[in-house]
């Protein structure tokens, strides 16, 4: 089921458990409110009757928009005018529309274990493998010596880099400038 209602100058389409905003209502985080302005309700494309149809809505917070700045300005009279706003907003969460209630969501199931993997041994056995055949890992240098290792590689691989040429390079901006040449 769904309906239309009216609350702060605008019209919000609702249905059981949508969360919607809207302008600051009267009311703290966890207080339930009725919105009594419904303007059209339906099911699907069945349209219901509207007189003394109301919609609950529990509050989740009181909370603020982004922050705005309006700036005024006319040109050539020296007038300029800056103030910021944010405004408030109210964050509801719709529980029912008459008499149908939100259909609550079903806590997700919890995942079974994996099953117990066999031991190494009994794996490698399993295999036709016996444990003292399978190959030891390698030794792993310390890990300063490999960062070390790569950076050495780098400056040597790499070549100098040669200093950019100024020869026909602007002069820089705001630095002394050389004088003409006298004649």
């Amino acid at each position: 089921m769904f309906a239309v209602v009216r609350t702060g100058g605008k019209q919000y389409r609702v249905a059981p458990g949508d969360k919607i905003v809207v302008e600051k209502l009267d009311g703290n985080a966890g207080d339930t409110i009725t919105l009594g302005d419904v303007l059209l309700a339906g099911d699907g494309s069945d349209l219901k009757k509207t007189d003394g149809l109301k919609v609950s809505a529990e509050i989740i917070a009181q909370a603020k928009g982004e922050k705005i700045t309006v700036f005024k300005k006319r040109r050539r009279h020296n007038y300029r005018r800056k103030k910021g706003h944010r405004q408030q907003h109210t964050i509801l969460r719709i529980t029912a529309i008459g008499d149908h209630k939100a259909e609550k969501k079903a806590a997700p199931k919890a995942e079974k274990a994996p099953a117990p993997a066999k031991s190494e041994a009994a794996a490698t056995a399993a295999a036709g493998e016996s444990v003292e055949a399978k190959a030891a890992p390698k030794a792993e240098k310390p890990k300063a010596e490999k960062r070390a290792a790569p950076a050495k590689a780098e400056k040597a691989a790499a070549p100098k880099a040669k200093a950019p040429s100024t020869k026909n390079a602007a002069p820089a901006k705001g630095g002394s400038k050389k004088a003409p040449k006298g004649k």
